[in-house]
């Protein structure tokens, strides 16, 4: 019996460059989202991409494996921040995900750089998204410890490449 198992629906109307979808999810968390080509390639002007909510989540899955290894470090509650960037690129003429950049923010009493970099790592190895992806997407995760997490972080300045 599997962990887990959620669905997702989208309907489809109309031709790819002019049409529009609705995407909806069993839980209710993704409600009559709309998704376009436009979005997907140029403003998302209130519209979501495969992109955006592949990079939701990969973000949010990180963010678990994270917290279940800082945990089993018994590394002190703090808050920690990771966004994900997914990128689409067109490769051998056609559209293709090609990367996706995790920037990891940590503020925990007691953790320092080399620690958060070990088990930033490990995450890099536990998460199911990241595991899903390897292999086709190349991924690369950057880390910094910070006095205080907040929405909409500023690129991180040190690197730990995992993927």
């Amino acid at each position: 019996m599997p962990v887990a198992r959620r669905e997702a629906e989208i309907l489809w109307e109309g031709p790819l460059a002019r049409g529009t979808g609705t995407l909806t999810s069993e839980s209710g968390a993704l409600d009559q989202l709309a998704v376009t080509w436009a979005s997907r390639t140029e403003r998302p002007d209130g519209k979501t991409s495969p992109e955006e909510l592949i990079a939701a989540a990969h973000a949010s899955c990180f963010a678990m494996a994270l917290a279940l290894l800082l945990d089993a470090n018994q590394t002190p509650h703090g808050r920690v921040a990771v966004t994900a960037a997914c990128t689409l690129d067109e490769v051998a003429g056609a559209p293709r995900v090609t990367s996706v950049e995790l920037t990891v923010r940590a503020q925990a009493p007691g953790l320092d750089a080399g620690v958060l970099d070990r088990i930033v790592g490990q995450a890099a190895d536990l998460c199911p998204v990241s595991n899903a992806l390897r292999g086709n997407v190349t991924i690369n995760v950057r880390s910094e410890l910070v006095p205080s997490v907040e929405i909409a972080p500023e690129p991180a300045e040190s690197a730990t490449g995992a993927g």
